[in-house]
């Protein structure tokens, strides 16, 4: 079956996607307003997009009355910003932020979530994510509806016991994180793995 997504089934193509490309990773985002609060928010279209230099991706609409979410404002105004990644423990705390609030209300609070400063941006981290990758803005595409944010990572704060300093890896075993399913309401565990070697 073929699926237009630019004719008949185009009003319906974030719930064929977001139903079809997963899991997805979170980008669990902090920033910083210009009145100092912090904002946090997270955001399922969003992955790595290489390496040298390390940048990632994540995509944000507008809010449904066409204005620019809180993230999108404080990105444009400070072009820093911290993703967070979501694990088990988490999980719960990162829904309960991805409610509306009026612009300049921390959703930290609400979430009983706290902050640790960042090393080199000043939007702090969330004290309580097992890894957290800060950003500076490298440029923000307007594509159509979509805002992708591209950043390069300029460091990563990650739990001590999730990093192995003899092989330099992150410890795949103890850590848990989530990934975004069918939308709107679906989750999944990355606890299930299985090793494919690739050929030589």
């Amino acid at each position: 079956m073929e699926l237009d997504l630019e004719g008949k089934y185009a009003q319906r193509a974030y719930q064929i996607l977001a139903t079809l490309v997963t899991p997805r990773p979170i980008a669990w985002v902090t920033t910083l307003g210009p009145d100092g609060v912090v904002n946090a928010a997270p955001f399922s279209f969003f992955n790595l997009l290489g390496a040298n230099p390390p940048i990632l991706g994540f995509c944000l609409g507008d809010r449904d009355n066409g204005t620019p979410k809180d993230t999108a404002r404080n990105i444009r105004l400070s072009h820093e910003f911290v993703v967070n990644l979501v694990d088990e423990k988490t999980a719960e705390a990162m829904n309960r932020t991805a409610a509306s609030l009026p612009y300049g209300v921390s959703e930290l609070q609400s979430a009983r979530l706290t902050t640790a400063p960042s090393s080199v941006v000043k939007p702090p981290r969330i004290a309580e994510s097992p890894a957290s990758l800060e950003c500076v803005e490298w440029g923000t595409l307007q594509i159509g509806g979509n805002r992708l944010v591209i950043g390069l990572v300029k460091r990563v704060q990650v739990c001590n016991e999730l990093f192995d300093p003899q092989t330099q890896r992150i410890r795949g075993d103890l850590f848990q994180v989530i990934g975004r399913m069918a939308s709107p309401n679906w989750y999944c565990r990355t606890s299930d793995r299985f090793e494919m070697r690739r050929p030589d």
